[in-house]
């Protein structure tokens, strides 16, 4: 599975076009709000998978604060390879394999959409969250009623590398078993804030964004679509 990610010319930059770097703008949004909430101001940050460095970038802009060191790691030549164009003398990326870092910890970690596509998760989770004081993770939420009857996690699997599909209740208690406590979580929904959705996603968003203040937690397990944004230390 890793060549899927590790290789020049990889199938996962063909499958994704850009690296997801569309959607870092309102994944860096979210994070900021929920570091915010908590009263989380770090100094020093490294995320976990940058791919192409954009997330990176936009919370930079969120705290706007020349004190903030950055680093992003991954695995990817591809990424790393666009990453790198980006750097400045607070932004850094390695093309490395996190778990083998043995630096001064971090005071917070972002892991963005990645651990689904980890074979053993649980073991990389937990040999990445003892190199930083906070954690925070950004979960996509595949197991649903709408995902069952349209067989979508083999798509997520075929087409993006998914290995393992969580609801919100498995992803908190993936957290927990990782020795980490839940701080605070948020769902987020790149369907209805994320750039370039098709007819269809935009129409299905409608009925979702009358009904997600009512009902959410029954709305995510029905129709999908949302991820879980989850800070933990």
């Amino acid at each position: 599975m890793e060549d899927i990610y590790s290789k020049e010319n990889s199938e996962y930059l063909k499958l994704t076009d850009d690296w997801h770097a569309k959607d870092s703008p309102w994944k860096a949004k979210h994070a900021y709000r929920l570091l915010k909430k908590n009263n989380v101001n770090p100094k020093t940050v490294v995320e976990v998978g940058c791919g192409v460095g954009d997330i990176l970038i936009n919370l930079d802009k969120h705290f706007a604060s020349e004190s903030i060191l950055y680093s992003g790691y991954d695995i990817a030549t591809d990424a790393i390879s666009i990453a790198s164009k980006k750097e400045t003398d607070r932004l850094k990326f390695y093309k490395s394999d996190f778990t083998e870092y043995e630096g001064e910890p971090f005071d917070l970690l972002l892991m963005m959409d990645v651990f689904e596509h980890v074979p053993d998760y649980l073991g990389f989770i937990k040999a990445c969250s003892q190199k930083a004081k906070y954690k925070l993770y950004h979960i996509p939420l595949d197991i649903h009623i709408s995902s069952l009857l349209r067989n979508k996690m083999v798509d997520a699997r075929e087409k993006v590398g998914h290995l393992h599909y969580f609801s919100k209740e498995t992803a908190l208690a993936t957290i927990k078993d990782c020795g980490q406590e839940v701080v605070d979580y948020t769902y987020t929904n790149g369907n209805i804030e994320a750039p370039d959705r098709s007819l269809k996603t935009r129409l299905a968003n409608i009925p979702r964004a009358a009904l997600f203040p009512l009902m959410p937690d029954l709305l995510v397990k029905l129709v999908g679509g949302y991820s879980l944004l989850v800070l933990a230390r």
